[in-house]
């Protein structure tokens, strides 16, 4: 695997252009990332969890919050219930800037001066050791300018139509810029109670159900949002400024309706009001696919912000505008990245790839203002703009590449189009919802294997070489077909070249349509194991034209369809191929023509799963580790391919 540093080269008015003309969508604003690849803050954090804060356990937040949008400060109040994961535990260290200020530290009821902060961390020493297991809490009161220093742009105060918003926004680093917290990948916090007092012109948009607005004696108004499903740190965010209000209601059968409560500018209402529902409509199509709205006990939400993209917060997500796409990536984030969070930011594309191909699958099913081939060959030249590039994050000290719009949003939504394709709809919505469900993820965090794991169980397919080839490996392939007509028997022939040395050949099936004289279309599907293998069909009619993939199944780019006469080498002979010994154990020799030019050499089950593959000049054949069992020594060379069977002892 090699790691692909690009340069980021969407503003955030050409994301939104874009988005408009031409289907390519991020919901981070790519200009805030280019801004944050200065801060040298990012880069210390490329972790899943802190060695200092993976030692405990929280169980709930009491957070609570004094802000004035007209003013670029946050003044709060941060209680945390917290158990201890092992013994001794006498040192609590939470992420927060070093730029807030600690007013006072409140441990059982009594002030506490032993702590330490510095780093972007306080540490807390507390008097006594606390017991393994054992609930406890503790309250920071703290105030102060955040710093935003990563993420991009944790706490922003800025303006619309000439009034005041702040709102914050903390993925993947920011949440430590504006409140103490624990800012990891593996530890989801219970429960949360969010108070936000802010004066009275303006509403605070929060996570979860607003319990309700306390009119206080200064006059200021206290918004208090209850969310009672485990989140992460980033995903909780407030919203402050002079909302205009309302709902829209998905039904649901059996079931009360879902509320899609609504916090827009003023200014922007009209056009809000006619846009949003159609969330209602894609938060239908979703439930379908994959199960009810996780959050459905409380509500989804949009709070409008000024972002040219949008943010998923869990059951609130900020949008900087309501197209189609925006409203369907944000909401498929509350299934892919809140309900399954992904584990790690070097996994960020089980976020990002699953909510972009989300928006897609709106146009497969209907809904929306293009059509799903249009979507489908937009992300398709997104991707093969440049040659190299994988969806597994390697360097996740850059944000830019974490957030990479051609390779975690485009390339990993085109990486779940080919599982479907390979799995069929019934294997790969059944997977998806498995994942999805699962006691060990749902509500918690994954790792791309957990998706793997779950994709191979519902299909019985080993797709170890297909993530091997596409996840972490680089690029995409090219076809040349070449086929003509013999009688009632077409041949076709299928090479492939890689755009990057990471992969040498994209195992695929490839679907080739045929239209026949009659004008009837007949489409073959090719199990492309190495370039240049060979297939043919009969058909009574005469084929005149051949299309490549014309429905867009697989990631490819520079293909090229002839209808010609090729040349078909003599193959392999069973004579000519000597295996021995055979039956075999450790190990076993192959002998072939002195003039054979292997292409390619694997070890396989006879259902086809990969047990080892060969460097092609190796004529000692390992099998050391391997069951015993009947096995497939598939030899490709410039004369073919065949299939020997070895029986290991």
């Amino acid at each position: 695997m090699r790691a692909l540093y690009t340069t980021l080269f969407f503003l955030a008015s050409a994301i939104l252009t874009l988005q408009a003309q031409a289907d390519i969508h991020v919901c981070k604003n790519e200009h805030a990332l280019q801004q944050m690849e200065q801060a040298a803050a990012a880069r210390k954090l490329a972790f899943r969890s802190s060695p200092f804060t993976d030692n405990y356990d929280i169980r709930y937040h009491r957070l609570s919050w004094v802000i004035d949008p007209a003013v670029n400060y946050i003044q709060g109040e941060v209680t945390t219930y917290f158990v201890p994961t092992e013994d001794n535990f006498t040192t609590l260290y939470f992420d927060m800037e070093d730029e807030l200020q600690v007013n006072e530290i409140i441990y059982h009821g009594q002030p506490v001066n032993s702590y330490i902060q510095q780093d972007q961390r306080i540490s807390i020493e507390f008097p006594f050791p606390i017991a393994n297991g054992l609930l406890d809490s503790i309250t920071i009161a703290y105030e102060g300018v955040p710093p935003n220093s990563s993420g991009f742009g944790s706490f922003i105060q800025s303006s619309h139509a000439g009034v005041p918003i702040i709102w914050t926004l903390s993925e993947p680093y920011g949440a430590r810029d504006w409140w103490p917290c624990k800012q990891d990948l593996n530890d989801k916090i219970d429960s949360i109670d969010v108070y936000v007092k802010t004066p009275a012109e303006y509403r605070a948009a929060g996570n979860g159900l607003l319990v309700e607005a306390l009119a206080e004696p200064d006059g200021d108004i206290t918004y208090h949002w209850k969310h009672r499903y485990p989140i992460p740190a980033y995903l909780i965010a407030v919203a402050v400024t002079n909302y205009e209000a309302y709902s829209d209601f998905v039904p649901v059968d059996d079931a009360d309706p879902i509320e899609v409560l609504n916090y827009v500018f003023p200014e922007s209402a009209d056009y809000a009001q006619d846009a949003t529902g159609a969330t209602v409509e894609i938060m239908q199509l979703f439930n379908e696919l994959f199960g009810l709205y996780p959050f459905a006990a409380e509500k989804y939400g949009h709070a409008q912000f000024g972002w040219g993209g949008g943010m998923e917060h869990q059951t609130m997500s900020f949008m900087g505008g309501f197209s189609h796409l925006l409203q369907a990536h944000e909401l498929a984030h509350q299934w892919f990245g809140n309900k399954v969070t992904c584990g790690s930011w070097q996994d960020i594309w089980l976020n990002e790839g699953f909510a972009t191909y989300l928006e897609g699958l709106t146009y497969d099913y209907g809904l929306g203002p293009n059509t799903f081939p249009n979507w489908l060959q937009v992300k398709i030249n997104h991707i093969t703009s440049e040659p190299g590039g994988s969806v597994f994050v390697t360097d996740t000290s850059s944000v830019g590449r974490i957030f990479s719009s051609r390779l975690s949003y485009s390339k990993g939504a085109m990486l779940l189009h080919m599982l479907r394709w390979k799995l069929g709809d019934a294997d790969f919505y059944q997977a998806a919802r498995n994942y999805l469900n699962a006691p060990e993820l749902a509500f918690g965090y994954a790792r791309s294997e957990d998706l793997q794991f779950y994709l191979e169980q519902q299909s019985g397919q080993d797709l170890e070489e297909f993530f091997a080839d596409w996840l972490y490996g680089e690029g995409y392939p090219s076809y040349e077909v070449n086929w003509y007509q013999e009688g009632s028997t077409v041949y076709v022939r299928i090479e492939q070249t890689t755009s990057h040395p990471s992969v040498s050949f994209f195992e695929m099936p490839v679907p080739v349509r045929f239209t026949l004289n009659g004008g009837d279309t007949l489409t073959k599907v090719f199990d492309h194991q190495f370039s240049g293998q060979i297939f043919s069909f009969t058909t009574e009619e005469q084929a005149a034209i051949a299309n490549f993939d014309p429905e867009l199944w697989i990631l490819s780019a520079g293909n090229q369809v002839r209808q010609e006469a090729f040349t078909q080498t003599e193959e392999l002979t069973e004579a000519q191929i000597s295996i021995f010994p055979n039956p075999a154990k450790g190990q076993t020799m192959l002998q072939l023509p002195e003039d054979t030019r292997l292409e390619e050499l694997r070890l396989i089950y006879p259902d086809g799963r990969l047990a080892r593959r060969y460097a092609t000049s190796a004529r000692e054949l390992d099998l050391s580790g391997l069951p015993a069992g009947a096995y497939l020594l598939h030899i490709v060379s410039e004369k073919g391919s065949t299939l020997h069977k070895i029986l290991i002892k």
